[in-house]
């Protein structure tokens, strides 16, 4: 801990900074702008296509049913209206559902879009609020703008500081980012959120032994909306007067750093200003574990070699970066969705299998075949040091992982390397095309032929986007 800063101003430096960039931060980044328009349709078709699966809509609606809130927050693919915090609640949910919103990948990762449940539950009921009171509500520039700043707070807070290395959970910075970026929304200054965030800190954090074996489960699935939830519950609690604690992190004994960060320092390792944003990672292509997408598209690509031989194979590489090792190499049992869409060889599999994937391919139909088991006892998992260098790297972020097939006569398939995943920065242009694609297929579940094409061509036109307010944006996604 900066023990001169502290002494200086009384403030943990990682509070005090959050807080200023929340309020004073001001987004210059034509790219990051057009890219969180971009995140923000991914996510709201992440979470249409959600709505498909009763586990995750058995979690929405109101806790008390029936009940309707006036001035309340709209839940976008149902007709929902609800206080911000279970809004906030309702909307994390649906989009994190699938594991299939935008990723960040650096010491700790995460999903930086898990923010947006928050983010727009807020900017409905301000607006809302507002508009009740003869005011101007928010307009969605504003809410691409906070977007933009929640992404850079959870995301340069996980460059450098590590909770899987813990135990904790990434959802942490999900609870602290939409904390600090809802406090300023509802007007706090940098010392109404100083004090939020240090509420966010002291909440502690989720255990990540719902994401691991033995106990893989569908929290996972919703730790995030939590998360955020709870972000909005704590800047309205600030903004009614509730009280800060300065040094939260970096108290002797009782803080954050010393009781569940090993006496590690908390640090930023760059300014913040739209870096994450510019750089986020988008799940294009497979609703998977993003430290497996590329081996998803290596096994893809080998399927018409191996589809006809599978009798014949003797062995499966994987050759992969360390993290992937540590979070996703599964052995023996999977015992549902949650666990196999987090297993590297599950994903390797079902690749070579099908020839594709998407989250069906995680249910217990598909699971149930036994050529799946079969392949992944045959795989074996490989670091390659070059990859996990390259992962870490600022200036290349890669998530490479590379697939070969050994078959029973001596021959074998060449190695399938995929460096940089579909939804990489460095293959935007390749990407976005289908990223358009896949929120067209996604609204489509939900909406009809006419109002899906009418949601596509609102939110691909950035400029008629963000004229818009809150409450009109969110009104054309009710049903």
């Amino acid at each position: 801990m900066n023990e001169t800063q502290v002494q200086q101003t009384g403030i943990d430096p990682v509070l005090r900074e959050i807080a200023s960039y929340a309020v004073h931060g001001e987004i210059t980044s034509e790219e990051a702008m057009e890219t969180a328009q971009y995140v923000l349709m991914d996510t709201l078709g992440c979470g249409f296509l959600a709505l498909r699966y009763p586990e995750c809509t058995k979690h929405l609606g109101p806790i008390v049913p029936g009940t309707v809130v006036p001035d309340g927050a709209r839940v976008p693919g149902t007709s929902y209206v609800l206080d911000p915090v279970h809004a906030a609640f309702n909307i994390g949910c649906m989009i994190r559902w699938l594991d299939y919103n935008d990723t960040w990948l650096a010491a700790e990762w995460g999903h930086p879009s898990d923010n947006i449940g928050g983010i727009l539950a807020a900017a409905d009921y301000i607006s809302r609020t507002r508009l009740r009171s003869g005011q101007e509500p928010m307009t969605m520039h504003e809410v691409l703008e906070y977007i933009v700043k929640a992404h850079e707070i959870q995301g340069i807070l996980a460059l450098d500081n590590s909770l899987n290395r813990e135990g904790l959970d990434h959802v942490l910075f999900v609870k602290v980012a939409t904390t600090a970026v809802v406090t300023a929304m509802l007007g706090g200054k940098t010392e109404d959120v100083t004090n939020a965030v240090s509420q966010a800190w002291i909440d502690n954090s989720s255990l990540r032994t719902y994401r691991h074996a033995p106990n893989t489960g569908s929290r996972k699935s919703w730790a995030a909306g939590d998360a955020t939830s709870r972000g909005v519950r704590l800047a309205l609690m600030t903004m009614k007067g509730e009280m800060g604690y300065p040094t939260a992190l970096s108290a002797d004994g009782w803080g954050f750093e010393d009781v569940l960060f090993s006496g590690k320092e908390l640090t930023l390792s760059r300014s913040f200003g739209s870096y994450v944003m510019e750089n986020i990672l988008f799940k294009i292509s497979f609703p998977a574990e993003f430290h497996a997408q590329t081996a998803a598209e290596a096994a893809i690509h080998l399927h018409s070699q191996v589809k006809d031989k599978l009798d014949e194979i003797e062995k499966i590489t994987i050759t992969t970066h360390e993290s992937a090792i540590r979070i996703i190499d599964k052995k023996g049992p999977l015992h549902n969705p949650a666990d196999r869409d987090h297993c590297l060889q599950y994903i390797t599999a079902i690749g070579l299998l099908y020839g594709e994937l998407n989250a069906d391919h995680y249910e217990d139909e598909t699971a149930r075949n036994p050529a799946i088991d079969k392949l992944r006892d045959l795989m074996e998992t490989i670091e390659e040091e070059t990859y996990t260098r390259d992962y870490l790297d600022p200036d290349k972020r890669s998530i490479a992982n590379a697939v070969q097939v050994f078959f029973s006569d001596g021959t074998s398939t060449d190695p399938v390397a995929v460096e940089y995943p579909i939804g990489h920065r460095r293959r935007r242009d390749e990407g976005l095309p289908l990223l358009l694609n896949k929120f067209q297929n996604n609204v489509k579940t939900r909406f009809s032929f006419k109002q899906t094409n009418k949601l596509l061509n609102l939110c691909e036109d950035y400029e008629a986007l963000t004229r818009m307010t809150v409450p009109q944006f969110m009104n054309e996604f009710q049903l």
